[in-house]
């Protein structure tokens, strides 16, 4: 990866909040004077801001409320297609996000159990009876509504789902799936390690996204639910793994 490229997934990397040089030496693979020589030009050119042992972004992270608003229909037909894919009586774990709170919606009033890192997701389903619901400890991301650090981690790795709805950034030509908020990607994958099915959802606009770091390969996957035609340049990996994909 060339310099300018690595800097680019840099600023991705702290958009979301303060990013430690070490954790990004070791995602990069690169040497912690490398990415303090990067932190220092992205500095220069004013799209972060050095702190001790890290940076931060200068421009706030959008709150959850207002990435809610656009595409809401899309969102609608993506939950209503996951939420499908649920029987009766089964436990799911649904991911932080403005789409896979779409599938909440449509299990209101199912018999299944959810367990979730996502404060939306609760806050959609705490007044249901219907629906067993398990939220997961840890720290508090106030501005997208999600429980983050090794407390949600490890309550995760304690337990086995039928079913985990997965949300993204960006998905790649070899359909590895990204993700531009460091600090979630911990939780994504240990939901992938528990789930025996893991499903994903990602409009289309995802397949033409980047991100910052890679949660999973196309292994990990077993459906992609979309709102329109996957593009041809994934379609060779979607058969070579197996993958079902359902159009919204």
């Amino acid at each position: 990866m060339v310099p300018a490229q690595r800097r680019q997934q840099i600023l991705q990397a702290v958009r979301a909040g303060t990013a430690h040089v070490a954790e990004l030496a070791r995602v990069f693979d690169v040497s912690e004077m490398t990415v303090r020589r990067d932190l220092r030009a992205l500095a220069r050119d004013g799209k972060l801001e050095r702190v001790h042992g890290g940076a931060v972004d200068t421009v706030p992270e959008r709150p959850f409320e207002e990435i809610a608003l656009k595409g809401q229909a899309v969102k609608n037909r993506i939950g209503a297609a996951a939420a499908a894919l649920v029987a009766d009586g089964q436990t799911v774990m649904i991911d932080i996000g403005t789409t896979t709170l779409q599938v909440a919606r449509h299990l209101r009033g199912r018999d299944v159990t959810v367990v979730t890192t996502s404060l939306a997701v609760y806050d959609e389903l705490r007044n249901d009876p219907d629906v067993e619901l398990v939220l997961s400890g840890g720290l508090v991301r106030r501005n997208y509504l999600s429980l983050v650090g090794v407390l949600a981690e490890d309550s995760l790795k304690q337990l086995n789902v039928d079913i985990a709805f997965i949300g993204t950034s960006g998905v790649a030509e070899d359909l590895s799936v990204w993700d531009t908020t460091m600090v979630e990607v911990p939780i994504k994958r240990a939901m992938i390690a528990a789930a025996a099915e893991v499903v994903l959802l990602a409009d289309a606009e995802k397949f033409s996204m980047p991100g910052a770091v890679r949660i999973c390969g196309a292994d990990s996957l077993h459906h992609i639910v979309t709102d329109a035609d996957i593009p041809a340049t994934r379609r060779a990996a979607i058969e070579d793994a197996g993958i079902e994909v359902t159009i919204a």
